[in-house]
């Protein structure tokens, strides 16, 4: 009776909340079901991860330049060395597993920037080696959409057919993959896992009642729009500002948040262009940390999907910058369709009259998104309920290659 081994796969600890808030709920998932799972990770930061939540990590890519861009030519042989030394390593850690958990994220989906030698490749790596040494590879929760480039939409075709399990955070995903070629016939789909996060610790928020939060994003648009990319990004920049300097002419208090390291430059570009002490910054190191600055809040409005999450996990009336159609969906399916504005045109004056309609329904639609948890959290347990009978099929959770003597 050995212990399953799981392993958890993808861009953690890298800096992106959303990312490692998935991370979060499928080891809260693994220690309240299946505790006596042996796990550890193969991730972007992998010494992150084995800080922050006590398990063995291993860095994803054996090349430590592998997201700067390679202009030399020992560069450029490095990055490429490393693909066929990821292909092994990839392999030797897929081998020493009985399970592997790609938990959430946009994995299957190319809305921001992307290159297929990126993770495409790396996550094409990882459900190949599964199939090929009999690792069952579980791809939970994810996000995908239609996807133009051929090699990208190839390597994101082939993951998925590859994969022994497959659920989305949306119906926009399930069909965007059968749209792509894949069957999905048995595919589930259910709310996005950030939503399944521990609850923030009851302690005082560190919020101020009555603000507003502005969570931004360092937005150049996505894989297809590479070539005017400066453009949307200024536009973008230019009509935040002039929305949080409209808020602070009319005395509102604005948290600024971000979910993601790089939204940094973001942050300080409005704080220098509206100088003012109504608006703040927070230093959020998780999705709780983000809940429970929104929390407190008159209401939202943010770029990031995973901010969008925290937002209504909290049950605050939110408005979304949307920059992908899957945070169209989850606006819609959350009841709050009519409060969207394109993050690739922000007009603040157009902006300023959706949040001021926005807030007028405030009571009702803090009382719909309560209701609205309540079911995500069932449909949640149905996930993991579906999880365990695809993975852990064996009484005792026995080690899957162990024979009958």
């Amino acid at each position: 009776m050995t212990p399953v081994r799981v392993g958890v796969f993808g861009l953690l600890g890298s800096g992106n909340l959303g990312n490692d808030g998935s991370l979060e709920a499928v080891l809260g998932y693994l220690r309240a079901k299946h505790p006596e799972a042996v796990v550890d990770a193969m991730c972007g930061g992998p010494e992150v991860v084995a800080a922050r939540y006590g398990i063995p990590a291993t860095r994803l890519h054996w090349y430590r330049g592998e997201y700067r861009t390679a202009s030399r030519a020992g560069a450029v042989a490095a990055k490429g060395l490393g693909k066929l030394v990821d292909a092994v390593r990839t392999a030797a850690w897929v081998r020493r597993h009985d399970v592997v958990i790609v938990p959430g994220m946009g994995v299957l989906e190319a809305t921001l920037p992307l290159r297929p030698w990126g993770f495409p490749y790396s996550l094409f790596l990882l459900c190949a080696s599964g199939r090929l040494l009999r690792t069952r590879v579980a791809l939970v929760g994810v996000g995908a959409d239609t996807i133009r480039d051929r090699p990208t939409r190839a390597l994101v075709r082939w993951s998925a057919r590859l994969a022994a399990y497959r659920s989305y955070r949306d119906v926009l995903s399930r069909d965007a993959m059968r749209a792509m070629g894949v069957d999905t016939a048995r595919d589930e789909v259910h709310p996005d896992l950030a939503f399944a996060m521990p609850p923030p610790p009851a302690i005082a928020s560190p919020g101020t009642p009555g603000q507003i939060c502005v969570g931004v994003m360092d937005f150049h648009g996505g894989n297809d729009d590479r070539a005017r990319a400066g453009e949307i990004h200024r536009r973008y920049l230019d009509g935040t500002i002039r929305f949080v300097r409209a808020l602070v002419e009319d005395g509102r208090r604005v948290r600024l948040l971000t979910g993601d390291a790089c939204d940094a430059p973001v942050v300080t570009a409005i704080l220098e262009a509206v100088d003012s002490p109504l608006v703040t910054a927070a230093g959020a190191a998780s999705l709780a940390d983000l809940v429970k600055e929104m929390e407190v809040a008159d209401a939202v409005v943010a770029t990031r999907y995973h901010n969008l999450v925290c937002a209504l996990k909290a049950g605050v009336p939110t408005l979304a910058l949307s920059y992908a159609a899957k945070s169209d969906a989850l606006m819609a399916e959350m009841g709050l369709g009519a409060y969207r504005h394109p993050a690739r045109e922000v007009d603040a004056d157009r902006l300023l009259e959706q949040f001021r309609a926005l807030e007028k329904r405030s009571v009702e639609l803090r009382r719909a998104l309560t209701e609205r948890n309540r079911d995500i959290a069932r449909h949640l347990e149905d996930q993991f309920t579906a999880l365990t009978v695809a993975l852990f099929p064996a009484t005792g959770h026995t080690h899957a290659r162990q024979e009958a003597p």
